[in-house]
């Protein structure tokens, strides 16, 4: 159990999700939550904060604090992504965001799709320092984004429970999907409407589906990454026809994937012809250039002396 708790992965493969998260932290800030900041207008005595809110216990949102948070958070977030001081800015943006999560979700309405996200960004800090496109393998990475997963899978699990426990069967069977369609449904979504008993049919396929997600565990990596796929399509789905994204589960969602193949900085230095940098040192090297190719590993520029032997016509070198 521990060796697949800490199963390593590459060094590129964690400085890219950690560039993701904390980018996609900003990005939420300011295009996902930035109605968070409307919260201060709201009378002190609605803020009812969530349990964790009550243990710490957190003061009641002001327009002073809300503001600090959203600059600060915004700004070290930015930071963090560029894989600089890990730990420390790590912890700082998960704190902050915490906060930001509590102040949001303490006036009524909890969505669960900030789990993963939530979790990322306090495992995140422990894989320690990466390079992007470093292809050396780390246990404390692999330790990052497999509790990760667990927690994105998590996601799905219990909102099946959640679904029978508070609904029951006749959550399968009711009009929960028909609601959501009159409530937010697109064109789309209208033609599926008046297909007969199609949406009973996608109820049980959501819950099927959502109590089978921990099987991904055990697919080898191919099917692994296929079901992953069909993950992402379940959501597109979900966005075309009853319009909402889950955008902070899809992006702890890509935990899953081989994100050390996706390197953009290094296609754009392709496109305009400039060398990219090796990520063992750090520095440039130029891959058409025949003496700037790796060497294998043992060998050397200059040949090792031959002691007070001389090579002979005919003979191979050496002793």
């Amino acid at each position: 159990m521990s060796r697949w708790l800490t199963e390593a992965v590459p060094r590129g493969r964690v400085a890219a999700f950690r560039t993701l998260i904390y980018l996609f932290v900003a990005a939420d800030l300011v295009i996902f939550t930035p109605w968070v900041r409307t919260r201060v207008s709201v009378p002190g005595d609605l803020y009812q904060p969530l349990l964790i809110g009550r243990l710490l216990p957190l003061p009641t949102p002001t327009p002073a604090l809300v503001a600090v948070i959203f600059w600060a958070l915004l700004l070290l977030a930015l930071l963090a992504a560029t894989g600089r001081a890990p730990r420390l800015l790590g912890w700082a943006v998960c704190a902050l965001y915490l906060e930001w999560m509590i102040i949001a979700m303490s006036y009524g309405k909890v969505d669960h799709d900030r789990f993963g996200l939530l979790i990322a960004l306090a495992v995140l800090p422990t894989a320690g320092r990466a390079r992007h496109g470093d292809t050396t393998r780390t246990e404390a990475g692999g330790w990052a984004l497999r509790v990760t997963q667990i927690a994105v899978i998590c996601t799905y699990f219990l909102a099946a429970w959640a679904k029978l426990r508070f609904g029951g069967l006749d959550w399968l069977t009711g009009s929960v999907l028909a609601r959501a369609i009159i409530r937010r449904g697109t064109d789309l979504a209208d033609l599926i409407a008046h297909v007969p008993y199609l949406l009973i049919v996608a109820q049980f396929g959501i819950v099927a589906f959502e109590l089978l997600s921990p099987v991904v565990f055990l697919l080898p990596a191919r099917w692994r990454l296929a079901m992953v796929g069909f993950f992402y399509s379940f959501h597109a789905v979900t966005i075309a026809t009853i319009t909402i994204s889950f955008a902070p589960h899809l992006a702890a969602l890509t935990s899953f994937l081989p994100l050390e193949r996706v390197r953009p900085l290094v296609w754009a230095r392709r496109l305009i012809g400039r060398p990219a940098p090796d990520a063992s040192t750090g520095t440039t090297r130029d891959p058409t250039d025949p003496e700037a190719a790796p060497k294998p590993v043992g060998a050397s520029a200059t040949p090792a002396p031959l002691g007070d032997q001389a090579p002979a016509l005919g003979r191979p070198a050496g002793p």
